[in-house]
């Protein structure tokens, strides 16, 4: 029996344009600088706070980031609509979420800086509740890369952390399972250059969806 717990943004869905655009207005709302595109993709992963602090040159959440956080949740929803964005699925990840779902020896979960909130619409959007039995999200734990993300999803499911394979485009998805004593596989469709995924702990690369399979074999 394995555990396979997912990142969202930038391993499963591209979410990037519509989470840079909710980062430009709320930026330009508090009269910060425009982030650029790549500076937004930097910090992807990382819980909100921290990434706006991360974004402003600050190792520490002040109150200004924690002011540009709710103001950025208020607005993420009205942007989705704006752009009519659904964050689609990367090419090749449905059929591999359908592959691995039905096998009696693997349990499927989501490790995610998303908002609990956020989590759910995009599972709903793409019909993937029914296959993610554990989830934690920036709403429950720490943000990457600390381990309590993956940490709590092998107590809440039985399962060692050696038996636990976290898949992720971020550095910090790489470290998170490090330092939880799981197995890591960097994806190379995501955000994160593969140099860094390896550098960062990655114990294998996935260059398409269906390379995943390969180690739950």
């Amino acid at each position: 029996m394995k555990l396979a717990l997912f990142d969202c943004d930038g391993t499963l869905v591209d979410s990037a344009g519509l989470i840079h655009e909710t980062m430009r207005r709320t930026f330009d709302k508090f009269g910060r600088p425009e982030p650029r595109f790549e500076d937004t993709k930097a910090i992807i992963g990382l819980s909100l706070d921290i990434a706006i602090a991360r974004m402003q040159g600050r190792q520490h959440v002040e109150q200004e980031d924690i002011d540009m956080t709710a103001h950025y949740k208020s607005l993420f929803s009205i942007v989705r609509q704006d752009l009519d964005y659904k964050e689609p699925l990367f090419p090749g990840i449905r059929e591999m979420i359908d592959a691995i779902s039905g096998r009696d020896d693997l349990l499927i979960g989501a490790v995610t800086g998303k908002s609990r909130r956020g989590l759910k619409l995009v599972m709903e959007t793409h019909g993937f509740d029914a296959h993610f039995i554990v989830a934690r999200t920036a709403d429950d734990c720490p943000s990457k890369p600390h381990p309590a993300m993956v940490s709590e999803c092998c107590d809440e499911t039985g399962m060692n952390a050696a038996d636990t394979i976290v898949i992720g485009d971020a550095v910090y998805d790489m470290q998170m399972a490090k330092a939880a004593g799981a197995k890591a596989i960097g994806v190379a469709w995501g955000y994160a250059s593969v140099d860094e995924l390896i550098a960062n702990g990655a114990d294998a690369i996935a260059y398409h969806p269906n390379e995943i399979l390969r180690h739950f074999s």
